[in-house]
């Protein structure tokens, strides 16, 4: 009786031991003081770690370099595809229209000015994950509604099975909704405008950048950014971020600049080197009314692209940056201008086999 009595004491202890270990916290919001509305953001990931709170929760990333396929409910999912380089390329005549038409035999890829064989093609609508990434300093004050309405305009004209989250920054970064196609969330968190402090333009398009790669379910990567200053807040450089923008896989940036006259130059440097590196286009409207009419070009340039894939010559395994060229010429056109992205790094994102 006397072990019989000491084993039901012990259980007893150890269950409320147990009871009493603490749950895993949901995301903080900012801290106070900040002007953030309680609750509204999470910190993105690669936020400084001498913040309070700044844990967010994410699902598993879903395998790169992967072959689209409608098998689950309608919704895009990608079988692996081991060594295959995958980019997004825009074509143009010359007279900057799109052209939509080329097939496979049109295209020559080159990677390091060696010819590459094309794996993959095809020219069709998939779905996107896209980040709108906007400038919530307090110089935006006066341009985020008109701003806040092209950014939803973009979503309204783009695939209805893209994933959009909106990231906010100022001399921080916050993931103010994360991957939706719901217009209400999107413009709940849109509208959540704080318009203070500085620019940290770099470290906010590293981030999101980073969230895609990890938590994105489709292949296909876009970020919008839309500022109207240079950067002077972030821990990256420039140099820095492209280089991390030009990660295999890497998302295709669109940037706008709403851009005075004093901050021209390093500004739309700046904007103009991630966007062309990436294979995406730098916008400098006169005036912010001119947004939705860009947003809605960028809208167009996504869903009318032709997907290219190839498997290099030289292995991956040799690590180093690989410099990409595409070119296409097809009977009827003259001379025809492919967007792509410039090079890559190989590697930093594939997944374990």
């Amino acid at each position: 009786m006397l072990l019989l009595g000491c084993l039901v004491a012990l259980s007893v202890w150890l269950g409320a031991q147990t009871s009493s270990y603490p749950r895993q916290a949901p995301a903080q919001p900012a801290a106070q003081g900040s002007g953030q509305q309680p609750g509204a953001a999470e910190p993105l990931p690669g936020e400084a770690p001498n913040q309070p709170g700044n844990t967010v929760q994410v699902p598993a990333s879903r395998p790169q370099g992967q072959e689209p396929s409608r098998e689950d409910n309608g919704v895009f999912v990608f079988r692996k595809q081991v060594e295959e380089v995958v980019l997004h390329a825009t074509v143009l005549d010359d007279k900057h229209r799109l052209v939509t038409g080329l097939t496979k035999n049109d295209f020559q890829v080159f990677e390091d000015g060696a010819p590459q064989q094309i794996t993959s093609f095809r020219r069709e609508d998939i779905p996107v994950a896209l980040g709108i990434v906007i400038d919530n300093s307090g110089s935006m004050r006066d341009k985020r509604l008109a701003v806040n309405q092209a950014a939803i305009n973009l979503v309204r004209s783009s695939n209805s099975q893209d994933e959009v989250c909106i990231v906010n920054f100022n001399d921080e970064y916050y993931l103010d909704q994360d991957f939706t196609n719901q217009i209400p969330l999107l413009q709940e968190a849109l509208a959540r405008i704080e318009s203070r402090g500085g620019t940290a333009l770099y470290d906010a398009v590293v981030a999101s950048a980073e969230h895609l790669k990890k938590n994105a379910r489709l292949d296909k990567k876009v970020l919008l950014v839309v500022t109207d200053g240079e950067d002077n807040a972030s821990r990256e450089s420039l140099e820095q971020a492209i280089r991390r923008l030009q990660a295999e896989s890497g998302p295709t940036v669109y940037t706008v600049g709403l851009l005075g006259e004093e901050k021209q130059r390093r500004a739309r440097r700046a904007l103009t080197e991630m966007a062309e590196q990436t294979g995406g286009v730098a916008f400098f409207p006169k005036n912010v009314g001119e947004v939705d009419s860009i947003t809605q070009t960028v809208a167009h340039d996504i869903r009318n692209q032709y997907t290219i894939g190839y498997k290099p010559v030289r292995p991956q395994a040799q690590g180093g940056y690989r410099t990409i060229k595409v070119d296409a010429h097809a009977p009827g056109y003259k001379r025809l201008q492919v967007r792509t992205r410039s090079g890559y790094y190989p590697g930093q994102e594939r997944a374990a086999k």
